[in-house]
């Protein structure tokens, strides 16, 4: 069986370099879902602060955490940070437009519908779901911080598939049919 350089297993002790171009190219073979996560507004008529992640996670159920990771380079994290709280919007399949408009800060972009949370943050009322969050740690992770939240509230806001992204595309999953799970 060959293989091609690329794709082949270092010989033990001469691991091939991780370029952040190879990197991403591997890791882009494992979808992401992904969330808007929002701030409290800065001032009554400023709209709040928000940015499209792909890195959200479950962290703990005792406490209940969650964690993103936001890039060293955002301008909108530092803005986040400093608000103590946000929420994180769980995106559905059918809001590709959306995250587009959060990621390119199209004019216009808050005028979808949406409500304050208990901590001020910014749920979306069409999102699969939201955590609203108290800031609970950020720790320095290579060109990235790990943030994670206390969840203060949540909810389900309507059944659907999330909004993945996959090798530079988005998409969608569903559970696969009960037929199809394998039975032991």
């Amino acid at each position: 069986m060959s293989q091609s350089m690329e794709n082949a297993l270092p010989e033990h002790g001469s691991p091939p370099a991780a370029t952040a171009e190879r990197f991403r190219r591997v890791a882009g073979h494992y979808p992401t879902g992904l969330v808007l996560v929002t701030a409290p507004r800065p001032a009554p008529h400023q709209p709040p602060p928000a940015m499209i992640m792909g890195t959200f996670t479950s962290v703990s159920l005792q406490p209940a955490l969650v964690g993103f990771l936001p890039a060293k380079s955002s301008t909108t994290w530092p803005r986040i940070r400093a608000a103590g709280r946000f929420c994180v919007n769980v995106l559905a399949a059918d809001q590709e437009h959306l995250c587009r408009s959060f990621t390119s800060a199209a004019p216009g972009r808050w005028d979808v519908p949406h409500r304050e949370t208990a901590t001020g943050s910014t749920a979306l009322l069409d999102a699969i779901a939201w955590f609203d969050c108290e800031m609970a740690g950020e720790v320095e992770a290579g060109d990235h911080w790990f943030v994670t939240g206390a969840v203060r509230d949540l909810g389900v806001q309507r059944p659907g598939p999330p909004l993945l992204f996959f090798q530079g595309g988005y998409g969608a999953c569903g559970p696969l049919p009960e037929a199809a799970v394998a039975q032991p």
